[in-house]
């Protein structure tokens, strides 16, 4: 029988906020750990982040069936796709403190990394296919009910994308489709902001800006769409 690998005194209130203790806790330690300190004898959390974004999709694919069994499949998608976001997975990795359990370059550490969204919602991810490798699906898909409970059950409608909200708008009147351009892109590399205008044949166009080009686009689509009048609003 293999002698299960207790987690370091450091990572014992991780597990207790997770709610699962490890059997090799090697797995856990690797989930933390950011390509910026992988190396020749070092491997990162890649490997991880890619199982655990899978392991993610099918826990929050069935959650979301039996929460919502008369969803179409478009509207299970829109659920499935912003709850599986950057934003929502690095608000949960925030919630469990993530950031001061990672292992980071010094580099990294320096620019921010501890609270860089992307790097929290990879290790999120890595910390699920961790789990999963470790005790199977059953743990894993019951650590994704209890961090994601709360927020299935504030979706009490499926979230509208603003940008294909305005682009449906613009094709019923027979308009083109909206044009993006990026006018601005500022700050450190850790924490950028993007501006981007949104036009719409025969509107004005409206601005916008985001911790990502993507997230400035949606703000921006979403300004749009509240100057058109609500009985036009998609």
């Amino acid at each position: 029988m293999s002698r299960r690998r207790r987690a370091a005194p450091a990572l014992a209130p991780l597990e207790e906020r997770l709610g699962y203790r490890f059997r090799d806790s090697r797995r856990l330690d690797l989930a933390l750990t950011h390509a910026s300190l992988a190396g020749a004898r070092r491997r990162s959390n890649e490997r991880l982040e890619f199982l655990g974004d899978r392991v993610l999709g099918l826990a929050l694919a069935r959650l979301l069936i039996e929460r919502f069994p008369d969803d179409p499949e478009g509207a299970l998608g829109r659920r499935l796709a912003h709850l599986a976001s950057r934003e929502v997975l690095a608000e949960i990795a925030r919630e469990l403190g993530l950031g001061r359990h990672l292992r980071l370059s010094r580099g990294e550490e320096e620019s921010g990394g501890r609270d860089n969204p992307t790097i929290l919602a990879d290790a999120l991810e890595a910390v699920l296919g961790a789990v999963f490798l470790d005790g199977g699906f059953e743990p894993a898909e019951a650590l994704v009910r209890r961090l994601f409970a709360a927020r299935v059950e504030a979706l009490t409608a499926p979230p509208r994308d603003p940008k294909t909200a305005l682009q449906e708008w613009a094709q019923g009147h027979g308009l083109p489709l909206p044009r993006y351009h990026l006018l601005k892109r500022e700050g450190p590399p850790h924490a950028p902001r993007f501006r981007v205008e949104v036009r719409v044949q025969g509107l004005p166009p409206e601005t916008a800006e985001g911790g990502s080009k993507r997230a400035a686009e949606r703000a921006a689509a979403e300004k749009l769409l509240q100057r058109i009048t609500p009985a036009e609003t998609p």
